[in-house]
């Protein structure tokens, strides 16, 4: 067996000599390159920030051998010569043949309203010209190193992720945006006003079949939101908020608003409508010419007008109408704190009211 073994083990010496000459080779097939900082304009990342992002995307490209920002600073520092100050073709190229490599890539990230535009440049050192330039426009999201990624990738003349792509740059496509949405999901309070016969009935006292009720109704629920666009400085969104009140008066009152809306700005102005439902023991009633009231089921001999309304006499009853609302969010830091104000029209009682409430949405940490 020993003849067998030894051709074996020289073959496996073979291979591995010529597997890490392969490498060599290839290794030494790469450019080298070198990123100094990133000229940052109203951004939340300074310049040096920014270089680091653009040199760990194109390393993870393995097109170019990107010199390490440690042996960058040890060169410049040695010549005297400042990173945070050089973004100039003629700076950079004199960088890049004081580094020894063959490439030096720079650029530009700056905000531009609702959009981010990243410039990059790859300049050739040999030649001090610029050998290529690439410039694309984001949307103003919070994804500046995703983005970042996808501008290497063009410079590095790789195709960038087409999902990513569009989420980041496509202006026709409704996406979320995390930059300007947030969520006003939480507990909501405050009180509504009723007007009207309906009011004059819930006021009554018992001798009356009346409820001995304020004309005003404390309420206490929770609205829960959904938000199914939110683009820009536009949510459009539906709100389910269930709420009981009347227990200043001893009752329990329930009721359910289904709201479609939508919230634009940065201040987050709401507008919504829906239905709202409410449970209320209820009649149909007359009144007397001596102001009492009677069922109609008792005879109504005058044919004086029939009306439904709130009665200790009658059945617990789905009573609806249309709710619209308006208000507005105010911020403190993670806080939340939306105060709106609505109107609800009826027939025979019309409802405004106030309610407020809290909640706490933690922002990313990048911008």
């Amino acid at each position: 067996m020993e003849p067998i073994r030894r051709p074996l083990n020289g073959m496996f010496l073979s291979l591995m000599v010529f597997f890490a000459l392969a490498s060599a080779t290839f290794a030494q097939t790469k450019s080298t390159i070198a990123v100094l900082n990133i000229d940052s304009k109203g951004m939340v990342q300074d310049p040096e920030a920014m270089g680091y992002m653009v040199r760990l995307e194109l390393e993870k490209t393995g097109v170019y051998a990107v010199m390490d920002r440690y042996e960058v600073a040890e060169m410049l520092s040695t010549n005297k010569q400042k990173a945070d100050s050089c973004f100039s073709t003629s700076c950079l190229v004199a960088a890049g043949k004081r580094l020894g490599v063959s490439k030096m890539l720079s650029g530009n990230v700056e905000r531009f309203g609702e959009k981010i535009v990243i410039t990059l440049r790859l300049i050739d050192v040999a030649s001090g010209r610029i050998e290529k330039s690439e410039a694309t426009e984001f949307l103003n999201l919070p994804e500046v190193q995703r983005m970042i990624s996808v501008s290497v990738a063009k410079i590095a003349g790789l195709q960038p992720d087409p999902t990513t792509v569009s989420l980041l740059i496509d202006y026709d496509t409704p996406i979320e945006s995390p930059n300007t949405s947030f969520t006003n999901n939480g507990p909501r309070m405050g009180f509504s006003y009723t007007m009207g016969d309906a009011a004059k009935r819930l006021q009554a006292g018992k001798d009356q079949h009346g409820f001995g009720m304020y004309p005003a109704i404390f309420q206490f629920g929770w609205q829960q939101e959904i938000s199914y666009i939110s683009a820009g400085n536009f949510q459009a969104l539906v709100e389910f908020v269930p709420a009981i009140g009347g227990l200043e008066s001893g009752l329990l009152i329930p009721s359910m608003s289904v709201l479609q809306g939508f919230r634009v700005g940065k201040m987050g102005l709401e507008f919504a409508l829906g239905p709202t439902f409410r449970l209320v023991q209820s009649a149909d009633v007359y009144k007397a010419a001596d102001g009492t009231w009677h069922l109609k089921s008792d005879g109504n001999p005058n044919n004086l007008k029939v009306e439904t309304l709130p009665d200790t006499r009658g059945d617990y009853k789905f009573s609806t109408s249309m709710l619209l609302v308006a208000g507005m969010t105010f911020r403190s830091g993670y806080l939340n704190m939306p105060v709106n104000i609505y109107y609800a029209p009826r027939k025979n009682a019309d409802v405004v009211g106030f309610s407020f409430g809290f909640n706490v949405h933690k922002k990313k940490s990048v911008e």
